[in-house]
C-alpha cells in the first residue's frame, strides 16, 4: 500500500485537480494499491495524511512538490511524518526536486527523488523496493548511496508519450469538489494534454526537464477528454495546463473543430511567435470553439533582452503587438507575462518594458498583464551566468529554501536579488498598481461596473501623466473592494 500526497498549493486552498498524482495513479492501477490525499481539500492535511498511513499500513509516501507553498508545507510535514513512521519510504517528485535533488536528499526524511516526468520511473522504483533489487539502473532517480551516503543520480528519464498513457483514474478523487467557477465559466475543470516544450528559454524551469522535446495526445483523444468532463461533471469550461498547448497548428485546429458543438470555453498556454503564424482559418476555429484566453510569455519590451533569454530568433516586440491586435479582432484575450529587472542593466530593462506595456494596452486594452521579477533557474545561459557574477546563489538546505526570503523568490516577487535595488522594485510595484486600476482585470467577476469606473477615474491622472509614485489612494481603494491581482490569485 502507498499514499500519494498533494501538499496545499495555494494560501486559499483553491481546489485544483492533482493531475500529477492522477498521472502516477494511471500506471499504478491493477499493480499497486494506493490512496490519494489532497492537502487542498483537507482542513488538517497532516492529520489526514497520518491517519491514512496508520489505517492502511502504507510503506511508501509519494509527495509532489512545487516551489512556493507546496515546498513550505512539505518540508516540516515530511520531517514530522518520518519521525512518527521511521520505516516509511518517502519519495519526492515534481519541479522542485527535479531541479534541486541534491538539496532534497541532504534532508534525512527524503529517501528518493523522482526527476522529470516520473510516471514510469516511480513504478520502476516501487518494483525495485518490492523485489529488493538495485535501483541504480532506473532512469530518473536520485538517492543516497546505501554504503557511501553520497548522492547519486541516474540522470533524466525519457518523456513518456501522453498518447500512450492510460486515462486519469478520476474515480480515485472526489471530482465534484474540484469543479469551480472561473473567468471561463461557472463549472471549470483542468486537463493536461501534452508534455514538454520545443523551446529553450533560459529562464524557464521546463527546459531542464524536457530538453526541447514535446509530445502530445492526439486532437481526437484530447477532445474526448473534454467531452467526458462535460458529460460526467457538467463542466462549461476547461483549462489546459500544458507547458505549450499550441505547438502544432493542425492539432489545435482539429481539436477546436471537434469541440465546437460542446459549447464550452477553454484556455491554454502558448508562444507568441507560434500563434502569429497560425492561419485565419485556425483562428476562426479557435474562436468558434470557445477559446477565451491564451497565456503568452511576452517577457520583455526589449528585443535585445528577448535574445538574451534565448526566446528564439523569431520572438520580437513587434510580434507581441501584432498578436495583441489580432486577438482583439478575434475576441480572444491575450494574457501577457513580463519578466522585469533582467541583468545586465535591470533599470533600463524595467524602463523599456513598462513603456512597452503601455503600448500593448493601446493596441489591446483587454490584454491582461502579469508582472514577475527576474529570478534565475539552474540552467546554463547568459542570464544565469550574469546572475552568478552578481553574487547570486541557490540555498543549500531545505530549511533555507522555506525561509520567507526564498518563498518570495519562488513566487518571483523577491526583494533580495543582488541586481535589484528596492527603488527599482518599488517603481515596478507602483506602476503595476496604477495600471491595474486604470485597466481593471476582466477576469475578476466580482468587480462590479461602478467599482471599475471608480478605479479608472481615480487612477486616470496618474496613468496619463506617468506619475506612479506612492499611489496611496489606490492602495486604499483596492483594499476596500478586494481587488484581484491575476498573477497571485489567478482566475
Amino acid at each position: 500500500m502507498l499514499i500519494l500526497y498533494n501538499p496545499p498549493s495555494n494560501a486559499r486552498r483553491k481546489p485544483v485537480l492533482p493531475m500529477s498524482l492522477l498521472a502516477l495513479g494511471a500506471l499504478l492501477e491493477g499493480r499497486y494499491d494506493y490512496q490519494i490525499v489532497d492537502g487542498n481539500l483537507e482542513p488538517d492535511p497532516e492529520a489526514a495524511l497520518d491517519r491514512a498511513i496508520r489505517e492502511t499500513g502504507a510503506r511508501v509516501l509519494g509527495v509532489t512538490v512545487m516551489p512556493g507553498p507546496q515546498l513550505s508545507h512539505a518540508v516540516p510535514l515530511c520531517r514530522r511524518i518520518k519521525a512518527r513512521h521511521p520505516g516509511l519510504t518517502i519519495v519526492w517528485g515534481g519541479y522542485f526536486p527535479t531541479q534541486h535533488y541534491e538539496v532534497c536528499l541532504r534532508a534525512e526524511f527524503v529517501d528518493y527523488v523522482v526527476r522529470g516526468h516520473g510516471e514510469v520511473t516511480f513504478v520502476a522504483l516501487l518494483d525495485a523496493l518490492h523485489d529488493g533489487t538495485d535501483p541504480s539502473t532506473i532512469p530518473g532517480l536520485a538517492y543516497r548511496h546505501p554504503e557511501s551516503g553520497e548522492i547519486v543520480t541516474t540522470g533524466m528519464p525519457p518523456i513518456p508519450h501522453p498518447d500512450r498513457l492510460p486515462d486519469y483514474p478520476y474515480q480515485r478523487v472526489e471530482m465534484a469538489r474540484y469543479v469551480r467557477p472561473t473567468f471561463l465559466g461557472r463549472r471549470t475543470l483542468p486537463h493536461h494534454s501534452s508534455y514538454g516544450c520545443p523551446f529553450f528559454c533560459n529562464f524557464c524551469a521546463v527546459v531542464n526537464m524536457v530538453n526541447g522535446r514535446w509530445f502530445a495526445q492526439s486532437a481526437e483523444r484530447t477532445a474526448a477528454v473534454a467531452s467526458r468532463l462535460v458529460e460526467e461533471w457538467g463542466v462549461d469550461a476547461v483549462e489546459f495546463y500544458d507547458n505549450n498547448f499550441f505547438v502544432h497548428e493542425a492539432r489545435t485546429a482539429e481539436f477546436a473543430e471537434r469541440i465546437r458543438s460542446l459549447g464550452i470555453a477553454w484556455w491554454g498556454e502558448g508562444r507568441i511567435d507560434t500563434l502569429w503564424k497560425y492561419s485565419d482559418r485556425t483562428w476562426e476555429l479557435m474562436r468558434d470553439s470557445g477559446l477565451r484566453m491564451v497565456f503568452l510569455g511576452a517577457e520583455s519590451g526589449s528585443d535585445e533582452t528577448l535574445q538574451r533569454m534565448n526566446k528564439g530568433k523569431s520572438a520580437s516586440t513587434e510580434k507581441t503587438l501584432a498578436i495583441a491586435e489580432k486577438m482583439r479582432r478575434y475576441g480572444i484575450v491575450p494574457e501577457f507575462s513580463f519578466v522585469l529587472g533582467n541583468p545586465p542593466d535591470p533599470e533600463a530593462d524595467v524602463r523599456q518594458t513598462l513603456d512597452f506595456i503601455r503600448t500593448v494596452k493601446r493596441v489591446n486594452p483587454d490584454a491582461e498583464i502579469i508582472f514577475y521579477m527576474y529570478t534565475p533557474v539552474p540552467l546554463a545561459g547568459e542570464l544565469y551566468e550574469q546572475a552568478k557574477a552578481s553574487g547570486f546563489r541557490f540555498p543549500e538546505t531545505l530549511d533555507e529554501w522555506i525561509s520567507p526570503e526564498w518563498q518570495e523568490f519562488a513566487q518571483r516577487r523577491s526583494a533580495h536579488m543582488p541586481w535589484l535595488d528596492d527603488p527599482l522594485r518599488r517603481q515596478v510595484h507602483d506602476f503595476e498598481r496604477v495600471l491595474n486600476a486604470y485597466y481593471p482585470t476582466i477576469t475578476d467577476a466580482r468587480l462590479r461596473r461602478r467599482w471599475r469606473w471608480l478605479l479608472r477615474a481615480v487612477s486616470a491622472w496618474r496613468y496619463h501623466l506617468r506619475w506612479y509614485r506612492h499611489p496611496w489612494e489606490l492602495q486604499v481603494l483596492q483594499r476596500l473592494i478586494a481587488y484581484q491581482r491575476p498573477e497571485t490569485a489567478g482566475f
